[in-house]
């Protein structure tokens, strides 16, 4: 390779829920809360490409650098988020995520694709699950 530009691509699914499902993301405070996470991470040097969610989980589009941690950069977003919305005092009562995470590979010709369905997560939930989503792409990856 003559180029000495890296060419390193790693594009991750993420979904995380909040603790036991509750509906405790409402519209303002996803709003505010994906605008803070992205300058967050921006800072601490990992790229989101899409973020979005509905009141009991979010989605996540990351490109990861080899050295990056997929598992730390997660708990990093997640402890960052949680803090924040305590300092905030946005919510009424305490909050907290699930503690486990999904997380799917995602090839480069699929990124618009996975791009597009994140951003339709409020019209994508208003007939679908979280379980049939979660469903999906288990059938998508296992079989």
């Amino acid at each position: 390779m003559t180029d000495t530009h890296p060419r390193t691509f790693i594009f991750i699914h993420v979904i995380w829920t909040t603790l036991e499902r509750l509906p405790a993301l409402k519209k303002p405070v996803r709003t505010v809360l994906f605008a803070f996470l992205q300058k967050t991470s921006e800072e601490k040097g990992t790229r989101i490409i899409a973020l979005n969610g509905v009141e009991d989980h979010i989605h996540v589009l990351l490109q990861l650098q080899p050295v990056q941690n997929l598992a730390q950069i997660v708990r990093s977003l997640k402890h960052d988020a949680s803090a924040w919305l305590k300092e905030t005092n946005l919510l009424e009562s305490a909050f907290e995520w699930q503690a486990e995470y999904a997380a799917y590979t995602v090839s480069p010709s699929g990124i618009k694709q996975v791009i597009e369905f994140i951003n339709n997560q409020e019209t994508y939930h208003k007939t679908k699950t979280l379980e049939s989503e979660l469903a999906v792409f288990d059938k998508n990856y296992f079989e």
